[in-house]
């Protein structure tokens, strides 16, 4: 009796926060014939995701796996080969609707994995040497970045004006709808 192998197009998508949206990614595999896809919203630079942890004990000897690009599989050149020669090895296919298969047994596949990985690593860097900048020259002009404050300039003074005043650290909080860690930060500054 002979067994057919089946062979699946299975999906990875990853976007690095949860504020970030995976659409785009999802479509585009989805319109490659990917039969089931995992997620995360997990930066690449962190080893715990758990999407790619289930895809890759999915993944089997075969398979096609579908990223919108090379750096879907991680932030630096050296992961990204790891991978992609860890999945060529257990016979699995890699290939990036961007840059389409890529096959490391061959010297031209190697090239353009190191060369697509390596491009994916630098454009994280610049993009970080960009909001680094950008941070910088709007504190210098006494603009705040980041997350906005909890409260104004006016409503911390009430707040301590408040505890001094001996009044509940809950109280407070639910005055200006806020953490107890929040009000002991802003008082604390």
């Amino acid at each position: 009796m002979t067994t057919t192998e089946t062979r699946h197009l299975v999906g990875y998508a990853r976007v690095s926060t949860t504020r970030q949206n995976l659409d785009r990614q999802l479509d585009a595999i989805d319109r490659m014939g990917a039969s089931k896809t995992f997620v995360d919203k997990v930066t690449g630079r962190t080893m715990g995701r758990p999407g790619w942890e289930q895809c890759r004990e999915y993944l089997r000897s075969g398979d096609t796996l579908l990223v919108d690009n090379l750096d879907r599989l991680g932030r630096t050149a050296l992961e990204v080969i790891a991978t992609v020669n860890e999945l060529a090895e257990a016979g699995v296919v890699v290939q990036s609707i961007a840059q389409g298969v890529l096959d490391p047994s061959t010297a031209n596949g190697r090239l353009m994995i190191g060369m697509f990985s390596m491009l994916a690593e630098f454009e994280v860097d610049l993009k970080a040497e960009r909001a680094a900048a950008a941070r910088e020259a709007a504190a210098a002009r006494g603009k705040h970045t980041g997350r906005p404050k909890a409260l104004t300039d006016e409503q911390v003074q009430i707040a301590r004006q408040m505890r001094e005043a001996g009044g509940g650290v809950q109280t407070i909080c639910d005055t200006f709808g806020i953490s107890r860690a929040t009000l002991y930060r802003v008082l604390a500054d």
